[in-house]
């Protein structure tokens, strides 16, 4: 596929790759993969993109359906198959307020990219919106397991197709933002899980939410680790913190990023200052891919711990208020 350099928007960003995931239940999923694959082959056919389901994760009833391909192709993809599922549903009473072809979508977009989709005082996403005739609703906290939040898209399939075509755009001009992404895995919590690691969204050469660990992170000959591991197999990522939980992950007097650097063998450095308008702090992580994938995960813990503590906390307090 040809590689452009343009973030513009620009008709040259159409030769770009777009990987867009989005969460569908197992029945949609039997749906949109067909008797034996034909649904999902005949979405390829027509549309030029490349489709799939994950497999299925006994007791869980969430799947992730991704498509790749250029952004019209994607946009494409998912209106067919939107329209696919409406045709699909059975018939129910419907009124003025819920037409009967009224459907939702649940895209799963990087924490990091979710400010440029909402653009500043969400004007952004309100011309999404205004153009597309679909309604956006982005949830707050990020997915167990990851650093993916969910966007809700509701409206026609048509609509949705429209609004998703300038998400996309979106994703392609920012893709940077993307780096370090934790891909959320319906199943995959537990104790022991590593979740995958999104090395480069939405880039020219790699697609946004790729699952390929570190498939296009940035090599850093110059970058320090051990003596006996090749420079080239030495990469960059980052990823953004929210500001209100960067003294829970450096720990009084550092200890805890300390240790977060000794067991996962990768060099993290934390930016002194907020990288945009919304206050968050850049990560910078050096080292393999391996590591890499460690340092994330301790530090996608060390947030979760915090959450939990904090929720712990405000119960308590409402508590003792009620009380």
């Amino acid at each position: 596929m040809p590689q452009s350099t343009s973030r513009s928007g620009s008709p040259t960003a159409n030769q770009e790759t777009l990987t867009l995931r989005a969460l569908v239940g197992t029945k949609e999923a039997g749906i949109i993969i067909g008797k034996a694959g034909k649904n999902v082959a005949d979405l390829r056919e027509q549309t030029g993109v490349k489709a799939g389901v994950s497999k299925v994760v006994t007791g869980v009833h969430e799947r992730v359906l991704s498509v790749s391909g250029s952004v019209q192709g994607v946009a494409k993809a998912y209106t067919n198959i939107l329209q696919q599922l409406v045709a699909s549903s059975p018939a129910a009473p419907t009124g003025p307020a819920a037409p009967s072809n009224h459907t939702i979508i649940r895209l799963l977009v990087s924490h990091n990219l979710m400010g440029t989709i909402i653009g500043r005082n969400g004007l952004k996403i309100k011309n999404i919106q205004d153009a597309s005739g679909a309604r956006m609703v982005a949830q707050k906290d990020m997915l167990p397991q990851s650093t993916e939040r969910i966007v809700e898209v509701q409206g026609s399939p048509e609509a949705i197709g429209k609004a998703i075509e300038e998400i996309g755009k979106c994703l392609l001009e920012d893709w940077e933002r993307g780096l370090g992404t934790v891909l959320y895995q319906p199943g995959a919590g537990g104790p022991d899980a590593i979740p995958a690691i999104l090395a480069g969204s939405a880039s020219r050469r790699g697609s946004y939410a790729n699952p390929s660990l570190a498939a296009t992170a940035t090599a850093n000959p110059t970058a320090g680790g051990a003596a006996t591991t090749p420079p080239q197999q030495m990469r960059t990522q980052s990823i953004s913190i929210p500001s209100d939980m960067v003294g829970c992950i450096i720990g009084r007097a550092g200890t805890k990023i300390t240790e977060i650097r000794r067991l996962s063998g990768s060099k993290i450095s934390i930016a002194k200052g907020p990288h945009d308008e919304t206050g968050e702090r850049m990560f910078t992580i050096v080292g393999t891919p391996e590591s890499n994938e460690k340092a994330l995960y301790l530090l996608y813990n060390q947030l979760e711990s915090e959450k939990e503590r904090r929720v712990g906390r405000e119960m308590a307090q409402q508590g003792e208020t009620a009380a």
